[in-house]
């Protein structure tokens, strides 16, 4: 068999293996996405993610993969390492996914179980099924493919995180101690997503993030709505009055300081597809101004995660006396989310009414992220995703949401490329009730990356 970098394997043949492993595919995906991996203990225990990293390492095992092992990052959590090396010569490729995935938030909004994989109407469900675990799966279906027609044209190593949903930075941190764990000519992100359902696009940009909460005191204890509402000041006002001070009349992000008057000059989003893959209801206007493509990928844009106070059901007429506010600000490539978190930490205090008391603590941060889409490995995806998806040319676009990571590993390599591709198009409908994978584009997109593996280690000689 012949494994030097420069066996060039049949496409045609190549996409009718992938084809043949989707079966495969599926019973592990439904395996992975059975482990209710949220990096969060007040939610799901850890044994859960314990269980996700140890399935995730055998998997790598059973694959050839050399030196598995599940690496203690400081936020607490594992992420799974493995090697498998290839021809003398060939370039090293990382590629990356995460096993640990978002809460199912109301799990009776669910059509079926969040965390039993369900085929339905074309579609895979299941919280992970796109966002990331399917991510790990796209990975070894193409390695699988590659070794049936020739073998792996080139090393690869395997990272597959524990906590990136929840933006606590223990890989980075894990990255940044060992520098020489992750080094390669190029990573591809599996974390990522098309533009739209079959359309290729690799993500380009990133934007960063910081995530806040704010608690705002005002009282020693609740008091009684009827004996000392009117004078005493209530905290869950303040509050609401803080988090209003965050935008304008129109909806745009306002933070002191903070420039918001970006321009996206590719890919654009028109208004109408939006409305549509964001499920708007009619009458309901968007929010901001500038293109939908500006606001999402050029912009910062602040969110209210969620915040403490008690439930209409069951709610007593009290005067509150404190209240707090989980707070979210993605900030765009060009703009440091250190300097975005003072702006506005230092906008939530100065926007307190009634020397309302407010203490603001940094929960996460990340900064954006700008890939070179000139590099020699961005050619080579180009020319794999043409042939995985007849009739379409790669498309690079923004991406809102933020991968911290991507950032730690451009510092940390410098002369490294790095491509996002992924299976997080609009109807997966990441992070919402009724996650899904489109099994099409699960196949099309481990073909891409096959074809990628073997273009690139033709391309390095």
């Amino acid at each position: 068999m012949d494994t030097s970098p420069t066996h060039q394997p049949d496409p045609a043949a190549l996409a009718t293996t992938v084809a043949s492993l989707q079966p495969r595919a599926k019973a592990e995906l439904a395996e992975l996405v059975a482990f209710k991996s949220v990096a969060d203990e007040a939610q799901f225990p850890k044994s859960e993610c314990e269980a996700a990293a140890a399935w995730v390492a055998g998997a790598l095992r059973s694959e050839g993969f050399e030196d598995v092992a599940l690496l203690d990052t400081p936020d607490g959590t594992q992420s799974v390492y493995g090697i498998l090396p290839g021809p003398a010569g060939a370039p090293t490729v990382l590629l990356y996914a995460h096993y640990d995935v978002q809460p199912p938030l109301d799990e009776a909004a669910w059509i079926s179980p969040p965390f039993e994989l369900t085929e339905r109407d074309g579609r895979w469900y299941g919280r992970g099924a796109a966002d990331c675990k399917g991510g790990f799966i796209m990975h070894l279906t193409a390695l699988r493919a590659l070794k049936e027609h020739g073998g792996i044209p080139v090393t690869v190593k395997m990272i597959v995180e524990g906590s990136e949903e929840q933006g606590t930075g223990g890989l980075q941190q894990y990255a940044e101690a060992h520098p020489e764990l992750l080094t390669a000519d190029t990573i591809v992100i599996g974390d990522a997503g098309n533009f739209r359902l079959g359309l290729p696009t690799v993500t380009a940009t990133l934007r960063g993030m910081t995530l806040v909460r704010v608690q705002v005191d005002t009282l020693e204890g609740n008091l009684h709505s009827g004996m000392f509402g009117g004078a005493a000041p209530d905290a869950l006002a303040a509050l609401i009055r803080i988090l209003d001070s965050l935008r304008a009349e129109d909806g745009s992000t306002t933070v002191d300081g903070l420039e918001a008057g970006g321009v996206w000059e590719g890919l654009q989003y028109p208004e109408e597809d939006f409305r549509k893959d964001a499920k708007v209801l009619d009458g309901v206007s968007l929010i901001g101004s500038g293109t939908v493509a500006d606001r999402l990928w050029a912009r910062p844009a602040v969110t209210v995660l969620g915040i403490d106070c008690p439930p209409v059901v069951g709610a007593t007429p009290s005067v509150h006396a404190g209240a707090r506010a989980l707070i979210s600000l993605r900030v765009p490539p060009g703009m440091d989310a250190a300097e975005a978190t003072k702006l506005l930490a230092a906008h939530l205090e100065a926007a307190a009414p009634w020397d309302a008391r407010v203490s603001v603590d940094q929960v996460g941060q990340g900064q954006p992220f700008q890939a070179d889409t000139q590099s020699p490995a961005y050619a080579s995806m180009a020319e794999a995703m043409q042939v995985a998806y007849p009739g379409e040319e790669m498309q690079t676009a923004g991406m809102g949401g933020s991968i911290p990571l991507c950032n730690t590993l451009a510092s940390l390599y410098p002369e490294t490329e790095i491509l996002l591709i992924g299976l997080s198009e609009p109807e997966a409908q990441i992070h919402a009730v009724n996650e899904s994978v489109s099994p099409e584009e699960l196949e099309r997109l481990s073909l891409a990356e096959a074809l990628f593996l073997v273009n690139y280690a033709r391309s390095k000689g």
